[in-house]
């Protein structure tokens, strides 16, 4: 357990469309708490499995579970260490867009009527505006992501690219899964519900509300860029270390990944 004090809150822009849920950060290491439901649990376990993919270890940020109390509260929640370094800070899309034409890229792009030609314009204005290459990669990976873990809160406050004081970009490691999973037992997804039809009316944020639709066509357009290969095993396995949620909880996200696997089973690799 951590305890954290008034000094080691930090706000920052990348609110979620539910709220703004505590978040600190001390000695190089940030804390965010769960606010409604189990984030805390599905950072954890999409960063972990995650670690079992073809991504890269800097492509993405690992979080680990940890107790955190503030005031007199204690909280679930997790912990992952600053992946920025010196001199560079995270520059949301919806911030870059803005800064460059004074408007925002949410609005911008739901002015498109096709949902193809949204993810091309996103992609080629972060291209055009950073110099990076290749966006649409990082973007179908996102996606993938997303897709598979149900993440709902994908909107452009909440993807971003890395800038230095000299004004040079870089790719961002993805963060951010705290409302895959149908952690928000609080507004949308009461444990008390049926899972197979929660999960059915998930929808994303990004260029449309079909998290299917939205993969689909960074496929075709960028080709499949991730792979997994976690197991049931390793999904169980991880699930046990989260005894600090209850088991209705942890039995919830170990049905969700299961079902997962079976859809989108075209997603694994063959060790």
């Amino acid at each position: 357990m951590i305890e954290l004090f008034e000094q080691n809150i930090r706000t920052n822009e990348r609110q979620s469309s539910k709220g703004n849920q505590l978040k600190w950060e001390n000695n190089g290491i940030w804390y965010k708490a769960d606010y409604t439901g189990y984030e805390g649990l599905a950072e954890y376990m999409i960063s972990h499995l995650l670690k079992k993919s073809t991504l890269a270890e800097d492509e993405f940020v690992c979080y680990d579970l940890e107790k955190i109390k503030y005031g007199t509260v204690i909280y679930n929640g997790v912990k992952s260490r600053n992946f920025l370094r010196e001199d560079w800070q995270i520059i949301t899309l919806e911030r870059l867009f803005k800064n460059s034409f004074g408007e925002s890229l949410y609005q911008s792009l739901y002015r498109i009527p096709k949902h193809e030609e949204r993810l091309r314009f996103l992609v080629q204005q972060v291209e055009r505006m950073t110099g990076l290459q290749n966006f649409g990669v990082y973007m179908n990976k996102l996606l993938t992501i997303d897709a598979f873990f149900l993440n709902e809160d994908r909107h452009t406050h909440n993807i971003a690219v890395l800038m230095n004081g000299k004004g040079d970009y870089a790719y961002c490691p993805i963060f951010d899964h705290g409302a895959g999973l149908l952690s928000d037992t609080t507004m949308d997804y009461p444990l008390s519900g049926d899972t197979y039809a929660l999960m059915d009316q998930v929808q994303a944020k990004t260029i449309c509300s079909e998290f299917d639709e939205q993969l689909d066509l960074s496929e075709a357009l960028y080709r499949g860029n991730l792979k997994f290969h976690f197991t049931k095993k390793d999904v169980t396995e991880l699930l046990a270390n989260a005894e600090g949620y209850p088991e209705e909880i942890r039995k919830r996200v170990e049905m969700i990944l299961f079902a997962q696997m079976r859809k989108y089973a075209y997603l694994f690799s063959k060790m």
